[in-house]
């Protein structure tokens, strides 16, 4: 019996981490149509959407693959040609085609933006839910150092971990959310301080219910609204560093395609082959654009104020 007990308050737990993330979807998927509601959603949400299948299917539909030499008929490589209905967007100073690597490079800044944004948004709601839930000394403590890692501006700190780390997809990824978990943490901390008081989680307090059910079940469904807009913006922000990385050599290393890192390429040809460099930049301005204007969405759908809390 005493097994059994035991057994209880971890299939409570379990329960109630599934019951949060089931009614999450649920409200994100909800917040998305009320998005489309407004004008901001309407024009970001389908950008945003085309990144994200250009990203799963890019590589799949580009006309060449991202890192071979485009020749003539003489062997000859096809450096700097301009852009033709061979070569939509023409190629670059190696004679890879940059439509071809525009196309496979989404890909690759994506899923490093949304997994570092995802992963600082996780701890980042975590960390600021349980000590915002905590309060007391607890609570001042951990603020303090969320405070302390965010006076450190974000790429700087970023340069800091991978120069110590080295640069890979995994370094970049847990540093992308080690510079965005503590903003997270004071929104979402923000946002328990005013909901820990209400009714419904002071009866779940009297039923006896443990401070992670209360916190995943009565508490982050109602944070919803909020949650979505700080991860959108935070998603925002990740791409831009992201590219940032890419265009300072520490994100994906040559000859991989990567957007930030083909910005840099182009530094030597903007004149002559502007097209290098403006394609990349364009998805990247793009899908920076989509997600704000997705965030105003949301916001407006819900009716929350802008903020200046977003950086």
């Amino acid at each position: 019996m005493a097994s059994v007990t035991s057994g209880q308050p971890h299939s409570q737990l379990v329960q109630a981490v599934a019951h949060g993330v089931t009614a999450s979807w649920r409200m994100v998927r909800n917040e998305l149509a009320m998005a489309l509601k407004t004008t901001a959603g309407r024009i970001g949400l389908p950008l945003v959407a085309f990144h994200l299948l250009l990203a799963v299917f890019g590589p799949f539909l580009a006309p060449y693959p991202a890192t071979e030499f485009q020749r003539d008929a003489n062997n000859n490589v096809l450096q700097l040609q301009s852009p033709s209905t061979k070569y939509w967007l023409g190629t670059d100073n190696a004679g890879r085609d940059v439509l071809s690597r525009v196309m496979s490079g989404a890909s690759s800044i994506i899923a490093v933006s949304v997994a570092g944004a995802s992963l600082g948004i996780a701890l980042g709601t975590i960390v600021g839910m349980s000590s915002g839930y905590k309060g007391g000394r607890t609570d001042e403590i951990v603020m303090r150092v969320m405070d302390g890692l965010m006076s450190f501006p974000s790429l700087l700190l970023a340069l800091l971990v991978l120069s110590t780390l080295g640069a890979n997809h995994e370094n970049i990824i847990a540093t992308i959310g080690v510079v965005f978990m503590p903003r997270v943490a004071r929104v979402l901390r923000s946002v328990t301080l005013s909901l820990k008081s209400l009714e419904f989680v002071q009866s779940a307090r009297l039923r006896g219910e443990p401070a992670p059910y209360i916190i995943f079940k009565e508490i982050l469904p109602n944070a919803i609204p909020v949650l979505a807009v700080e991860g959108s913006v935070r998603l925002s922000y990740a791409i831009l560093l992201a590219s940032s990385l890419g265009f300072l050599g520490l994100g994906v290393q040559p000859p991989s395609p990567d957007w930030g890192l083909m910005i840099s390429e182009s530094r030597n040809f903007l004149v002559d082959a502007p097209w290098i460099g403006l394609a990349p930049a364009a998805g990247v301005a793009t899908l920076v654009v989509g997600v704000n204007l997705l965030t105003d969405g949301l916001r407006q759908a819900r009716g929350l104020p802008a903020g200046d809390d977003y950086e």
